[in-house]
């Protein structure tokens, strides 16, 4: 594309997520032009219509509120995205799924393509600990083939403070210091979140009741470093607003953080980018970044192609030229475009790709779920009230074993049985169980004599005795779920289908992925955790009740645990990381600790897909604080040019 027709800025920017836009923000602060390409729909002039499309979806899944349509067809779409619909039974079948997958097991996120990226993440914002940063000299030093890289020298829990308080004040983030000091955190002095942590549940509080005083038998499985005789439940640091921050509301415990916050009490990164676009920054949408276009070593511009309905077609092209490139299209997409730019063949393996690292390492933190009924006996929890989240256990993710085995953090699910017994045609929590005692069904393990005391294997329920039975079971269902650690692997990447593409014409993202012994070590400590809380809370165990529990799982396999064979299974927790890994070595990594490409000085790579490991803790905070430090860099570099 001639360059002539391009339009001109101080930077651009491919993606308008968390990243891209908080970069862009921060530059037009300082008066630097910016553009940025978003592949999917703009910013509307409100939520209305992802409100009514959530309330109106049979399914309502993480993505159920953002365009393309979930039941779309992957070869069609102008922008694609991989989506919960897709990753079950037909997980591997390119014609039903966006990713083309070619296993061994399924890679089971999901991502949005909209303005404001991942806009239905939870809220999560926990900074990693110090191990986190320094794996293999924390916990490799004396294993030969330990796969854990530290990170740069000068990116440390100590260095990235500052940037995590910088995040932290930009999402708005509702937290207690003190609770938060625990396995090294590093904060500074006299330093205070935006706002007071977010209340705790009724169910945060039973847990941390029932893991007060534990024995060390109990918990030597966890090979901690020092013996366990009681793990603490904390509340998690989220970005939503526990008051008034920003000109945005409190928190209503609307419970629907995923997929959306009706009242925006939740930051979404559309608040950011809103405030770049008011300070002048141009932003383009349905606009898909094609090829990234190397001139004597240097980027010289990005070519994209446009379109107006999600099923195509084109409706033209365009291109960017800039002092300075950003790519912010998270760590499949990013990848995606990378590989892609062969700039007829002076790029064969890729553009920013001497290294051979563009799409390798993927990770995620496969998620481990466990669900049960508290005892008749014990006072309800009253699920489905507050945001979905309040509170977890971390002090558990750092400690000697990890020399060993994964570790895991875990997440005190707020919202019953909701998706832990979906996927059925008629849904969710509390819908399945429901339908189960209305029609004398049991799909979710719970209408048995057992449970239904009524002398009924499977009881049949209406009017009064309906109402009763509803609000003695639902009231006592909680779940609880595992964040595992997963090793930075080569042979798990993306790379491009040689047969397989979208709606424009682009080959989609090809996907290999597995779990290694490490990792699934790391699910089966969560299996013993799960084992022990339960039994704690005197609770029913219905995680793997039902002989077909795992049956249809995908992510499903099999361990040996105290000399018998457990079925387990994993999903997706939609922390896509380290396709782009940063690092010293141009030979082994992407970019530098700035996310500054070593092949191109003019080009960044940012998001998690830097990430060289993945820790426990959710990347959102991280990858944040890593964008503002990188904004901080872009301007440095442009002001030197003069």
């Amino acid at each position: 594309m001639a360059a002539n027709n391009c339009m001109t800025c101080d930077v651009a920017i491919v993606g308008s997520g968390f990243a891209g836009s908080l970069i862009a923000n921060e530059l037009r602060k300082k008066g630097i032009t910016v553009v940025i390409l978003e592949a999917g729909p703009g910013v509307p002039p409100n939520i209305n219509k992802y409100m009514k499309t959530f309330y109106e979806a049979n399914a309502k899944v993480p993505e159920s509120p953002y365009p393309p349509d979930l039941f779309g067809e992957p070869a069609k779409m102008a922008a694609g995205r991989p989506t919960s619909l897709m990753l079950g039974a037909s997980w591997n079948d390119p014609k039903q799924s966006y990713l083309v997958q070619k296993g061994p097991r399924p890679f089971t996120s999901t991502y949005d393509r909209v303005a404001g990226g991942t806009s239905h993440w939870l809220g999560t914002s926990l900074r990693f600990v110090p191990s986190d940063f320094t794996m293999k000299s924390s916990h490799g030093k004396d294993t030969k083939d330990f796969p854990f890289p530290d990170w740069p020298e000068d990116t440390t829990s100590e260095t990235m403070s500052k940037w995590y308080g910088l995040a932290e004040a930009e999402l708005g983030v509702s937290a207690d210091m003190e609770e938060q000091k625990y396995l090294g955190i590093h904060f500074p002095d006299k330093y205070t979140y935006p706002m007071p942590r977010i209340p705790g549940s009724l169910l945060d509080q039973r847990v941390g009741e029932a893991l007060a005083k534990l024995t060390e038998d109990e918990t030597k499985f966890l090979g901690m470093d020092q013996p366990v005789t009681g793990i603490k439940v904390r509340s998690l640091p989220a970005a939503r607003n526990s008051q008034p921050y920003r000109n945005r509301r409190a928190c209503a415990g609307n419970t629907n953080c995923i997929p959306i916050c009706p009242i925006q009490a939740k930051y979404d990164p559309t608040i950011t980018l809103n405030d770049a676009t008011d300070r002048g920054a141009k932003l383009i949408d349905h606009a898909v970044a094609s090829e990234v276009i190397v001139e004597n070593g240097r980027v010289g511009q990005i070519n994209y192609i446009t379109y107006k309905e999600e099923n195509g077609p084109k409706t033209g092209e365009g291109c960017v030229k800039a002092k300075i490139f950003v790519i912010a299209a998270n760590a499949i997409e990013t990848p995606r475009l990378l590989l892609m730019s062969k700039n007829d063949g002076r790029t064969p393996n890729g553009v920013a790709n001497s290294s051979d690292m563009v799409g390798r390492h993927l990770m995620d933190h496969p998620y481990y779920l466990g669900w049960a009924l508290l005892p008749q006996t014990a006072k309800p929890v009253f699920p489905y009230r507050g945001p979905l989240i309040t509170s977890g256990i971390g002090d558990l993710c750092d400690g000697a074993f990890r020399a060993k085995r994964a570790a895991f953090r875990v997440d005190i699910g707020n919202e019953g049985w909701n998706f832990v017994v979906a996927g059925l045609k008629f849904g969710g929590d509390p819908h399945v169980t429901t339908i189960d005692f209305v029609n004398g069904m049991n799909s979710s393990g719970i209408n048995t004599k057992e449970f239904s005391q009524l002398g009924d294997e499977k009881s049949a329920l209406f009017g009064a005795d309906l109402a009763n039975k509803m609000n003695s079971l639902t009231t006592r269902q909680f779940r609880i779920g595992f964040l595992v650690e997963q090793d930075p692997d080569p042979n798990n990447r993306v790379t491009l289908s040689s047969e397989f593409t979208d709606g424009l014409g682009l080959p989609r993202p090809e996907i290999s992925y597995n779990l290694s012994d490490y990792t699934r070590q790391g699910i089966v400590a969560a299996y013993r955790m799960r084992k022990l809380l339960f039994d704690k809370l005197g609770a029913t165990d219905f995680t793997h009740r039902l002989p077909d529990a795992s049956g249809d799982s995908p992510g499903r396999f099999e361990e040996m645990i105290d000399g018998k064979p457990v079925t387990l299974t994993y999903g997706g927790a939609g922390h896509i990381m380290g396709t782009y890994r940063m690092g010293k070595d141009s030979k082994t990594s992407v970019v530098d600790s700035n996310q500054r490409s070593h092949d191109h000085n003019n080009l960044y790579l940012v998001g998690s897909g830097t990430f060289p490991t993945g820790a426990t803790a959710n990347p959102t905070l991280t990858l944040s604080a890593l964008a503002l430090r990188t904004a901080d860099n872009i301007a440095t570099n442009l002001r030197s040019r003069g």
